[in-house]
Order: C-alpha cells, then structure tokens, then sequence
C-alpha cells in the first residue's frame, strides 16, 4: 500500500512538473494583449539567419585563398616567389570571403522575423 500511495505522489508530481515546462507562445496577434498580473504582451521585428549553408563562409576563403595562390605563384622567382604565393593566398581568402558574404546578403539569407514575448512590469 506504501509503495502505491509513493508511486501517485510521484505521477502526480511529475505531471505538475510538466505543466511548468510547457511556456506560453505569443504570436503577432496577441501584441497588445493585457494580462491581470499587469504584464502584456510586446513584438518586435529581428532580423535572423535563414538558409545560410555556409555561414562563416569557408567555401569562399578556401576558393579565394586557392585562386590567389596560384596568381600569386606566378609572379617572381625563388623567395620572392614563395613571398607572392603566401601573399597572394592571403588576399585571395580575404577577397573570397568578402565576394561569399556580398552573395549570400544579395540571395536574402537574412530575414524579419516577428518574436513575441511577455512582458511584466
């Protein structure tokens, strides 16, 4: 009988546990909405992150830094020419990064979205 009152007691805690877990969502149309405690409800506009598959652009600077080393190869001899080379993967990378992350701003990877939250003053 011990073991059965214990084993409610636990459900029971547990199922009270679970109702404290689940949050309340707000979406647009309850911006505005007013609650008994005072708080109410408030959106704003983000900007987010969507579709990005790269989104520290590492297949720009690997091609940039790839494209730059070999123009860079191509120039001077001896240690000039290994100077050229690093430098030029250097500046590749740089110019391919810059060149991914123009793409990816002018493909709309970037979003607005609405996020709704309850507010209590």
């Amino acid at each position: 009988m011990k073991t059965i009152r214990t084993l409610v007691v636990f459900g029971l805690l547990s199922l009270a546990g679970t109702s404290l877990v689940h949050a309340q969502s707000y979406g647009p149309q309850d911006e505005g909405r007013r609650f008994n405690d005072g708080s109410r409800v408030v959106c704003n506009d983000v900007e987010v992150r969507r579709n990005s598959t790269d989104p520290n652009r590492v297949g720009g600077t690997a091609a940039g830094a790839v494209i730059g080393g070999l123009v860079g190869n191509q120039i001077g001899s001896g240690n000039g020419r290994k100077l050229a080379t690093v430098g030029g993967a250097v500046a590749g990378g740089a110019i391919g990064r810059n060149v991914q992350g123009n793409r990816q701003e002018a493909n709309g990877n970037r979003v607005v979205e609405t996020h709704c939250e309850r507010v209590r003053r």
